[in-house]
């Protein structure tokens, strides 16, 4: 009965577990526009080709809503990007023909800047921001403005290989509130059958508590211990007539009964009243002066 009881609780958990992590990724995928770099640091030699990407996921607010790619760049690393400045010194906020070897891509899960022939000068932060806008050329209103970083390292040419190589960033905000569920879930099922045995053998030794209890009564009713009344046999209820109870009876001991003429401190058998009649006392003459 304990272990089905148990198997029951388990499953419950892993269902309620289960649909936790279903919704809230479900939430963090379609409330909100989301974008994330799967590798945060990239490092190149110089000469290579190097692909930076960065995922999206969500959705726009309004289907008519407009998703703009942005990439800026800073040469410093560990400053945030900042104003319109992009890599290679383009700059976004006016017309211009992208460099050669420079090249921006953007999908439905994810956008890519694509710098052929890397060098010294495009060391640093590249930062990929997607615009969420609503409106005509007159008036742009952003809703939405996620963002994410990539770091690119730049090494020194190298005789071999021109391949760049990428190392996984940790996890980030958006992941830590998954992270904690499944821990908590897991730990929640590690420990659930611990605590269903250690409850189990409680219940156990309560009742073999109880049952001790209970031989120890029987054996104490068996001799008499509890109720002394036993050592003597039962008691039998004398019962009297009517006219056993009108009449006077005698003591079961042989003594006479307060009621019975003659007992001490009993009134006369003979019309004298219970209390004898005394002498007049005669008023001293001293009261009567007062």
């Amino acid at each position: 009965m304990e272990w089905k009881l148990t198997r029951r609780i388990l499953g419950r958990t892993r269902v309620f577990c289960f649909f936790y992590l279903l919704f809230s990724t479900a939430g963090g995928e379609t409330s909100t526009l989301t974008v994330s770099s799967p590798h945060q640091l990239y490092s190149c030699p110089e000469g290579a080709t190097a692909k930076l990407v960065c995922n999206q996921r969500g959705a726009a607010k309004h289907p008519t809503d407009v998703l703009r790619p942005i990439w800026l760049f800073t040469p410093h690393s560990e400053k945030h990007c900042s104003g319109s400045t992009g890599p290679r010194n383009i700059h976004h906020r006016s017309n211009h023909t992208l460099p050669p070897g420079l090249h921006f891509g953007h999908g439905d899960h994810n956008l890519w800047i694509v710098l052929q022939n890397v060098t010294r000068a495009d060391q640093g932060r590249y930062c990929c921001m997607l615009l969420d806008t609503v409106g005509g050329h007159q008036h742009v209103e952003i809703l939405q403005k996620p963002h994410s970083h990539i770091i690119l390292h730049v090494t020194a040419r190298r005789n071999g290989t021109q391949n760049c190589t990428v190392l996984d960033p940790t996890p980030t905000d958006d992941s830590v509130p998954v992270v904690l569920a499944i821990a908590a879930c897991l730990l929640a099922v590690v420990s659930l059958p611990l605590i269903l045995v250690l409850v189990y053998k409680q219940r156990q030794t309560a009742q073999s508590s109880r049952r001790a209890q209970e031989l120890v009564r029987m054996d104490s009713e068996a001799i008499g211990h509890e109720n002394p009344v036993f050592l003597g046999g039962s008691p039998h209820t004398k019962t009297r007539t009517v006219s056993q109870i009108m009449t006077r009876q005698s003591s079961e001991t042989g003594r006479h009964l307060l009621s019975e003429p003659g007992t001490p401190l009993s009134p006369p058998a003979h019309g004298d009243v219970f209390f004898p009649s005394e002498d007049t006392i005669p008023e001293s003459p001293d009261f009567l002066q007062i």
